[in-house]
């Protein structure tokens, strides 16, 4: 009597046990209904936006020659320097030298530059700065703090983060 007594409560714990894994097996799995429904349709993106500049109103400025108010050959614009906010701050001109040879890199200010002749790659940009001010200005170099040479009063201080 106490063989088959045991028996029973063994196959009643067995069966309680084994009902109880199935669930657990099925629980973590979920149905189709358990599961929350995903957006199909998002929203969409905006498309970026578009600006159409006239072939009059804009030309590249990399390359073009710089002169003074006088006329004088001031170099070639080789970059352009723009602070954090991605404002040009600055033109950095190849001046001086003949052919590439002895020439320097000197940055003036953005202000002091003039582009109202620049209908063609062949026109100059004017620089309000005489060929004796930009050939004392110091010479640019990379990695090193920039100094700007700027017309009178229009130099702003180029505030930053050492």
């Amino acid at each position: 009597m106490r063989t088959s007594w045991l028996i029973a409560v063994l196959a009643v714990a067995l069966a309680t046990s084994i009902g109880a894994w199935a669930q657990g097996e099925t629980a973590g799995r979920g149905t189709a209904q358990d599961v929350p429904k995903q957006d199909v349709a998002k929203e969409p993106k905006p498309p970026p936006s578009v600006t159409v500049i006239g072939a009059r109103d804009a030309h590249g400025i990399l390359g073009r020659e710089v002169r003074s108010a006088a006329d004088e050959n001031m170099g070639r614009v080789v970059d352009a320097i723009v602070d954090r906010d991605g404002m040009v701050r600055a033109a950095v001109i190849d001046f001086g030298g003949f052919l590439g040879v002895g020439s320097r890199k000197i940055v003036v200010d953005w202000r002091a530059l003039r582009f109202g002749a620049v209908a063609n790659k062949k026109d100059s940009i004017t620089l309000e700065l005489t060929k004796d001010q930009v050939s004392k200005a110091p010479e640019y170099k990379e990695d090193r703090p920039v100094i700007v040479l700027g017309v009178a009063g229009s130099l702003q201080p180029w505030e930053f983060d050492h």
